[in-house]
């Protein structure tokens, strides 16, 4: 039932969700990065989640859409990740003392019982927001539905998506193509655990066939490893889970979560199956172009990704399998359902697109954007502009873990040195003198590189930002 009809969720948490969320955001696994641990590819449990942020952002409350994209939303969906994994499999690639001592509290009962806690506040502020984004059809009858899926599919076709045309436009292509291939680890596999996941039950007789054709979709990704982790080991990365924790977009971790509590959540059944019906044919249409991508930038030809292409030549045949037994075992109100599911994955997928090919297009012109940062701090001080303003004095190594800003921010550093990034591929040096701009909802991170650094950080209004 929804979370704000549960009175035990209320009175276990005593009218305090945020802090249930924040005592599961205590693991010494999530704690704040360190300079050693920008990437973690020896170890799947390291996902920091900058808690101290927790003391501002409250989950207690549904998220509105136009938050998607900012700091709520991402540390938001870092955290239901780790609640979603804790009860998954996870190996380091080797022994390492510091995995071990991640895993056992990344396993432990406490971080059981709190997640469990903290699952439904999490999902209801990053979820709930979806009900007023679906367009509503005509009507629910399963023709309905199944001919708004097959229309999604022919629109797919014929629009390219932004962020693999702004990836292919890019000046550092190796960069951009190995930023795309770090989302894709974020949320393909994510979205096959959860079908496995949504596998595990005894539902034959009720709707013969779909126990084994879940089974059989997981199935053929996990035959599909030795191509995954050649594409993967092709551009340069590991394939570890959360290797690149601190590098994937919230909106990518989104996409495999959506899938997750619809899996986990088994009165969600008739949503999970649209979402999944969405996901295939997200994979269908992207596959090439994703292939497009890896091999402009990476020089890597992937096995994996014609494999994934589903044959969308039978579209409704696939679409029916699942919507005529939902018909009879919810009746319309089941295929509605199905509706919603499909319609929130695609706005996901829609808003991953935004997002990825905003944050390319940023990363791949640095310079610009710091040429930005010197007009727009000359136009403050010429005409004597007031802006809010915040001031950090760090030390040696001291490491923000990355994050996104819910303004528009420069950084503007007064002394010392910084390592400034936003991809595995560089780091960026920013010296006494230096600023850069950081538009809304970029993903950035730094290291101080000096015995001391103080920078600056003056907010920028929007109508200021769009002047330059």
């Amino acid at each position: 039932m929804p979370l704000e009809h549960s009175e035990t969720i209320a009175q276990l948490a005593n009218g305090e969700l945020n802090d249930v969320v924040k005592a599961f955001a205590a693991n010494p696994a999530y704690r704040a990065a360190e300079w050693e641990e920008l990437t973690t590819e020896q170890n799947p449990y390291r996902r920091p989640v900058r808690p101290d942020d927790l003391a501002w952002l409250d989950y207690g409350r549904k998220m509105p859409a136009a938050k998607a994209l900012k700091l709520s939303a991402l540390l938001g969906h870092r955290m239901l990740r780790n609640v979603y994994d804790s009860g998954l499999l996870f190996l380091p690639p080797a022994a390492d003392e510091a995995a071990g001592r991640d895993a056992a509290t990344f396993y432990s009962d406490e971080n059981r019982v709190l997640g469990a806690l903290a699952a439904p506040i999490l999902e209801q502020h990053l979820f709930s927001l979806l009900d007023g984004e679906r367009k509503p059809l005509p009507g629910y009858s399963p023709d309905q539905v199944a001919t708004a899926v097959q229309e999604y599919h022919q629109q797919r076709l014929a629009e390219p998506n932004r962020a693999f045309t702004t990836a292919l436009g890019t000046k550092d292509r190796k960069a951009s193509a190995t930023f795309v291939l770090l989302q894709l680890t974020a949320y393909l596999p994510a979205a096959y655990l959860a079908t496995g996941r949504a596998a595990l039950g005894e539902f034959d007789t009720a709707h013969p066939g779909a126990r084994t054709a879940l089974l059989d979709d997981y199935r053929t990704w996990a035959g599909l490893h030795e191509e995954y982790r050649a594409l993967v080991e092709g551009g340069g990365l590991k394939t570890t889970t959360g290797a690149y924790w601190q590098l994937y977009l919230g909106t990518s971790l989104a996409r495999g979560n959506h899938l997750h509590w619809l899996s986990r959540d088994r009165e969600r059944y008739p949503e999970f199956l649209g979402a999944l019906v969405q996901h295939s044919i997200d994979r269908a249409v992207t596959a090439a172009r994703l292939a497009e991508v890896f091999e402009d930038g990476l020089g890597v030809r992937s096995g994996l990704l014609p494999h994934l292409a589903e044959q969308t030549s039978h579209l409704r045949e696939f679409t029916d399998r699942w919507i005529v037994p939902l018909h009879r075992l919810y009746g319309p109100a089941g295929v509605e359902r199905f509706h919603h599911g499909f319609a929130d994955a695609a706005w996901f997928a829609q808003l991953w697109d935004e997002d990825l090919a905003l944050q390319l297009a940023w990363a791949d012109d640095i310079p610009l954007h710091q040429e930005k940062a010197e007009r727009i701090h000359r136009h403050i001080q010429d005409n004597g502009i007031t802006v809010d303003l915040d001031t950090f004095v760090e030390s040696h190594e001291e490491t923000s873990t990355t994050h996104v800003h819910n303004e528009h921010r420069l950084v503007m550093v007064e002394r010392g040195e910084m390592h400034f990034w936003n991809n595995v591929t560089h780091k960026i040096d920013l010296h006494e003198g230096d600023k850069v701009l950081i538009p809304v909802s970029r993903l950035h991170g730094s290291t101080v590189l000096s015995g001391e650094c103080t920078y600056h950080q003056p907010i920028i209004p929007e109508e200021m930002y769009a002047r330059f």
